[in-house]
């Protein structure tokens, strides 16, 4: 069958990937060149122990201190606001605790199946040389601090049976030294691996998507011709494309498709900024999240990567550097080898719906649409399980897992 996957992002390429694995005449589509977008710059992290849901009691309560703290790891540009509300008031609602409870047990459904799929995808594809089995570490100085911030993740990961390690400071220094004597205590999320680049591990998989057969035609997707129940093609800026199948896996830019196909979706963007800065000899082994400076340190190709956290607002709204720059000094007291400068400055657009969760699975009532976007901080982790997911239905597969939690058409809190 001829197949269109809107989105080169990591899944959007996975998606891509295993249809074509399984014979399907793929197109993928794409006006930058995939793996270039926001599955460029996260940190490398395959996170298969997030259990824990980011709408939570414990985060709203937090929320007011670091909105006015200009170096914590939460902003919300203002003038936004107005067009965010409704996002926020969804958040807000799925962060009762039972309704936390459950979207926490739809993650672990997804990220307890994430490894075997990128396994497969490693395998086949010839990327084991940027898979790093060094999990990561949260660290803090404070004790007291340490056990506040960690216990729901904690409680979450003995609910489901995860391992990890609470690191003292005499075994975190041993295992990273890179970090300054002042830590006290990590946390230490032994099953998590790294991915040395995120980019060459997209570009991995669409160069053996080509090898199938596969093609990336880079291009926009505007819209779809319907005949009945089904879409019969889809209209980019390149013309018409005839199609038998379609998924839809653009990231935040699924929403205005997801709207045009009748089902229109609550879908943001979590802004996300990187700098890239110089080594000068620092040493740094595994991603490190610095529980007081709400950021996180990752070896990514030969720098250090500093990601932050959120920052709500429009997807087209200008980037403001300023916040990730005034972060620099930290981290170099967090790695006191770290002394060189930036050498370059990125923003993302994290796709985010409002319970966390992805839309995964069948489109509402088209019956050859199918739907892989909203993936929040988890695109990494679960792009090669969403493709897998897709080929599975495309194929009349049973998947392997209940889907209704991620369906188009759920309340979203």
């Amino acid at each position: 069958m001829k197949a269109i996957v809107i989105g080169g992002g990591i899944v959007g390429t996975s998606c891509a990937w295993f249809l074509a694995r399984e014979g399907h005449e793929v197109t993928l589509l794409d006006p930058r060149e995939p793996g270039t977008g926001t599955s460029f710059g996260n940190a490398g992290i395959l996170s298969v122990e997030s259990c824990l849901p980011l709408a939570r009691l414990s985060l709203l309560r937090a929320a007011p201190a670091m909105l006015l703290d200009p170096e914590g790891p939460f902003r919300l540009r203002l003038r936004h606001l107005p067009t965010l509300l409704p996002w926020l008031l969804r958040y807000v609602l799925a962060a009762r605790p039972k309704r936390a409870r459950q979207i926490g047990e739809a993650l672990f459904a997804l990220v307890g199946r994430a490894d075997a799929a990128h396994d497969l995808v490693i395998a086949e594809c010839g990327l084991a040389g940027l898979l790093r089995p060094t999990g990561w570490l949260k660290v803090a100085r404070d004790a007291r601090r340490f056990a506040a911030a960690t216990a729901e993740e904690r409680e979450a990961l003995d609910r489901f049976a995860l391992p990890y390690r609470i690191l003292e400071r005499e075994e975190l220094l041993a295992l990273e030294p890179a970090l300054t004597p002042e830590v006290r205590r990590a946390l230490w999320l032994t099953a998590d691996r790294q991915v040395t680049s995120p980019l060459a591990y997209t570009r991995g998989i669409l160069r053996d998507l080509e090898a199938r057969g596969g093609r990336w035609l880079q291009t926009r997707a505007h819209g779809f011709r319907r005949a009945g129940d089904r879409f019969a093609g889809v209209v980019t800026e390149a013309g018409e494309l005839e199609a038998d199948l379609v998924v839809l896996a653009a990231g935040v830019f699924s929403r205005g498709l997801a709207a045009e196909a009748g089902f229109p979706v609550p879908l943001e963007a979590e802004r996300g900024y990187h700098l890239m800065l110089d080594r000068n000899g620092c040493r740094l082994a595994h991603p490190v999240y610095g529980i007081e400076e709400g950021f996180l340190l990752a070896p990514i190709e030969n720098r250090i990567r500093l990601t932050t956290g959120v920052e709500l607002a429009s997807p087209t709204a200008p980037p403001d550097y300023s916040w990730p720059r005034r972060l620099v000094p930290k981290a170099r007291r967090l790695l006191p080898e770290l002394g060189g400068g930036i050498a370059s400055e990125w923003l993302g657009l994290r796709p985010s719906l409002p319970d966390g969760l992805p839309v995964l699975g069948r489109a509402p009532r088209i019956e050859n649409l199918y739907l892989a976007f909203g993936h929040q901080h988890l695109g990494l982790t679960l792009g090669p399980l969403s493709g897998r997911i897709i080929a599975d239905l495309v194929a009349g597969r049973d998947p392997g897992l209940d889907l209704s939690p991620y369906a188009a058409d759920r309340r979203f809190f």
